[in-house]
């Protein structure tokens, strides 16, 4: 499943305040650096991160990706490998425990439980009147 992209709601506030700004003067200095283009500039860059951000968000999803396919190639080859020593020396061999596998002489069967008939009688309630 892809990771959720982010998107600001203080980029679109800020979008819309650079716009109200920029109707009062398009050159407006209100000291102590707060100036329109600081602002156009602290914008861009809260932009080019949040969208580096999110490109990366899609890097690490390809790369969960490729780690899957890789990972599930891994597990198919390991249980190949596994059978071919099985074809090879016998499911009840001893390379065949080397190689991970459990011998066929040494799985625990199943056992079953004996029936045991239940026939209890029921015992009558008395009632104190």
């Amino acid at each position: 499943m892809a990771r959720p992209k982010l998107s600001s709601r203080v980029l679109e506030n800020a979008e819309r305040r650079i716009a109200a700004l920029e109707c009062i003067n398009p050159n407006l200095d209100l000291g102590n650096s707060l100036t329109l283009t600081a602002f156009n500039t602290s914008l861009e860059q809260a932009r080019t991160r949040l969208k580096t951000y999110n490109t990366l968000l899609s890097a690490v999803d390809d790369a969960y990706r490729a780690f899957q396919e890789a990972e599930e190639s891994l597990g198919d080859l390991a249980e190949h490998m596994l059978l071919g020593v099985a074809v090879k020396y016998g499911k009840n061999s001893a390379e065949y425990g080397m190689a991970g596998g459990v011998r066929k002489s040494e799985r625990k069967r199943p056992t079953r439980k004996p029936k045991t008939e239940t026939t209890k009688a029921a015992t009558p309630v008395q009632v104190k009147s």
